[in-house]
């Protein structure tokens, strides 16, 4: 049955897959669509092995008979419940990568006024035309230049920390509550004992299969091979809860539900918290451009004279005003006009990104769309996240929204 299950697996992956890269479809649907096609393998291959050669009607038939009789129980539920909340908050983080790119790429080519192209050349070359080659610019006047001229791209340095902070946030939940490889692992669980569920029910099934898609054509019943249990024996022997119990537990503790602590060099908690490690020290980037920019070579520091735009001085004594437009109106320096058209359409999207994140940031389950309800078991809200959390693995939210400079 494995080689023919193969194209509902792929199907499968492929519609997550695609989800994660921001796709408008759904988890719920893609496992709908997984266990539809999933029931009539294992209704023909485990619950009656004899049928073969069977017409598209009626395997069509068992498909859409799937959602009503609800052969797999509760368990077609579990598979997905908490995989759709890591994959929803692993969609998040993917669609704020993309927005991280966005707003770097942006800020990188922003055009300069030609009042800062001024601004710089009088700062940077005027003093070559005094002959003073070695002299460089005084801090202050350095500062003053590069807030006038980054006095839009400053803006963003609000919105920037919130959306470090939502990346830290995200990537806390991907390797705590909601770990993806964990939910991964977990789905191989849930469709086992979905099609254990089915065997278990096989009479049953079988005659309300019977009343809603007719009997099929007789075939030549093939010997039964070893591997496969047939659903009559399972049932004979009692008492029937107690050999499921203990079918789950066996289950359960042979599964590797945690990811192996001996592959954490290419773990996907490890990787996400490097780089979110990486990226939390750019939480002041714009906010302290400014004055990176003013560092190392390009000003004089440790010197009796620099150059403050119109002379050799020991000291810039004129107003060093601060980061942001509305400062800019006191720049004795640099005659700010406005904010640049594309930093405010900038900053608008970075906003709004910010506030469907922090909608998202929940992590509530996509709506369950309860059509499973039948004459199996029935669906219950039983949820069950991966629980196991340790100092090493990082798993604890910041819990501070607090920025320092």
């Amino acid at each position: 049955m494995s080689k023919e299950a193969a194209e509902p697996v792929k199907e499968l992956f492929t519609d997550l897959s695609l989800y994660l890269l921001g796709a408008q479809t759904r988890v719920e649907r893609a496992f709908f669509r997984f266990f539809d096609s999933l029931f009539p393998l294992v209704y023909t291959r485990l619950i009656n092995p004899g049928m073969t050669d069977l017409s598209e009607e009626y395997m069509e038939c068992l498909r859409q008979t799937r959602q009503d009789i609800n052969p797999f129980g509760r368990y077609s539920k579990e598979a997905v419940t908490e995989l759709a909340k890591s994959l929803r908050a692993s969609r998040t983080f993917n669609q704020a990568l993309g927005m991280g790119v966005e707003v770097l790429n942006a800020t990188e080519h922003a055009a300069l006024t030609k009042e800062c192209i001024r601004g710089l050349v009088r700062m940077q070359y005027c003093p070559h035309c005094q002959g003073l080659t070695l002299i460089r610019p005084c801090e202050g006047y350095c500062l003053n230049v590069m807030r006038g001229c980054f006095a839009s791209v400053s803006e963003l340095d609000v919105h920037w920390r919130e959306y470090i902070y939502t990346l830290e946030y995200l990537t806390n939940e991907m390797t705590g509550t909601h770990e993806l490889e964990l939910a991964l692992l977990g789905i191989r669980y849930s469709i086992n004992e979905a099609i254990l569920q089915a065997q278990l029910n096989g009479p049953q099934l079988s005659a309300t299969v019977d009343k809603v898609c007719g009997h099929p054509e007789e075939k030549e019943v093939k010997p039964l091979p070893d591997s496969i249990v047939q659903a009559k024996e399972i049932i004979e022997k009692p008492p029937l809860t107690m050999a499921h119990s203990t079918t789950l537990n066996n289950k359960r503790s042979s599964l590797p539900l945690k990811a192996s602590k001996n592959d954490k060099s290419r773990s996907l908690k490890k990787m996400s918290r490097e780089f979110i490690n990486y990226m939390k020290r750019s939480r002041t980037f714009y906010a302290s451009l400014t004055e990176r920019l003013c560092e190392g070579d390009l000003v004089m520091k440790d010197s009796s004279t620099c150059w403050n735009g119109e002379d050799v001085v020991e000291s810039y004594t004129s107003r060093v005003v601060t980061n942001g437009l509305k400062a800019q109106m006191n720049n004795p320096e640099l005659k700010v006009r406005g904010l640049d058209p594309q930093i405010v359409h900038l900053i608008d999207k970075l906003k709004h990104f910010n506030q469907l994140a922090a909608q998202t940031t929940s992590l509530q389950s996509e709506s369950w769309i309860d059509r499973e309800g039948g004459s199996g078991n029935g669906m219950n809200k039983e949820t069950e996240s991966s629980g196991d959390c340790d100092d090493e693995d990082g798993c604890q939210g910041s819990g501070d929204k607090s920025y320092t400079k």
